[in-house]
């Protein structure tokens, strides 16, 4: 039998720092840590603890997975440059996983996974068994009747008879663990509008020679 291979997988695409480690089919770790700002300092020490807490190291990784949103602007762009270096640096694949193909990630029927995208709109797309029916867009919240409603814990979306996702950095490192072998694209951030930090208004300071 061929061995099974190690996943290394991680979010930071809202307000948490979020890594798993997959064996095979065995999740040998899930960890979660609730941050407002201070992703990019803590994710590779809360990396290199999951390692550590199994005595694997980084050179024993057969790919990295990464959530590539839609989420924060800045959670994300830290996670994918994360997952860009550490796979060039080790010579192993990464794949990028949008959180909401990870949200309906074993999932069976017609069910639709939203994120909040304020403004009472969301971040949408349709599934039939896990498989994506649709492409990731943008919507009314009103608009979104397909099926079971499946949305994040940690979010505020108003919405009745909702099936409620604690942590998607499992289903990451499950759907890496399917994909890795194939010719993929190099993980790229999910963004489904602008930065909601707007440009300056005032022309930039001339810097003097």
């Amino acid at each position: 039998m061929p061995p099974k291979p190690l996943i290394l997988a991680f979010d930071t695409s809202a307000a948490h720092c979020a890594a798993a480690l997959l064996w095979g089919d065995e999740v040998l770790s899930e960890h979660l840590e609730l941050m407002q700002k201070g992703q990019a300092e803590r994710l590779f020490p809360l990396l290199e603890d999951v390692l550590a807490k199994h005595e694997k190291s980084w050179a024993d990784l057969d790919a990295i997975g990464v959530c590539i949103g839609p989420g924060n602007f800045t959670g994300v762009r830290i996670s994918v440059s994360s997952a860009r270096g550490l796979a060039l640096s080790l010579g192993i694949p990464a794949v990028g996983v949008s959180k909401l193909e990870a949200m309906a990630f074993g999932s069976h029927g017609p069910v639709t996974t939203l994120l909040d995208a304020r403004r009472d709109r969301a971040y949408s797309q349709s599934f039939q068994d896990g498989i994506a029916q649709t492409e990731p867009e943008m919507v009314d919240l009103s608009h979104a009747t397909n099926g079971v409603i499946y949305v994040m814990e940690d979010e505020a979306l108003k919405i009745e008879n909702t099936v409620s996702i604690k942590s998607i950095v499992s289903p990451v490192a499950q759907i890496t663990a399917q994909r890795y072998k194939q010719e993929l694209p190099r993980p790229a951030p999910l963004y489904l509008r602008s930065a909601d930090a707007a440009l300056p208004s005032d022309p930039p300071v001339v810097i003097l020679p």
